[in-house]
């Protein structure tokens, strides 16, 4: 680990949030690749792999992942990664949202 590496790394409040760090900031950058960084149809299958495995998660996990994500949005100062944030939690199938509920900061609120 270089000296640039321990001060600018990020301290995490545990594993959960560090892996969610990772796997946003590794969605984050595939959903915004051009086709010449990424092979498209690999982009896809990528992200549909995710979806995947987040759906088997059980209810506690999600909800803790969700509330995460939440946490993660609030803090976030770029406003489209703010956005890719919040809308994570559908956008991976973690619920669905019913219409007569929305998505704030990453957390279902009724309408």
């Amino acid at each position: 680990m270089t000296c640039w590496e321990t001060a600018f790394m990020p301290v995490y409040s545990s594993l959960t949030h560090a892996l969610a760090a990772a796997l946003v900031d590794v969605l984050w950058f595939i959903e915004g690749s051009e086709d010449e960084q990424m092979d498209p149809d690999d982009a896809v299958k990528v992200l549909e792999g995710v979806a995947h495995l987040v759906s088997k998660l059980s209810s506690d996990q999600r909800s803790e992942l969700i509330d995460l994500l939440g946490t993660m949005a609030e803090a976030e100062s770029d406003p489209a990664r703010r956005e890719f944030l919040e809308g994570f939690p559908e956008g991976f199938g973690l619920f669905v949202v019913p219409p007569c509920l929305g998505v704030e900061g990453g957390r279902q609120v009724r309408r």
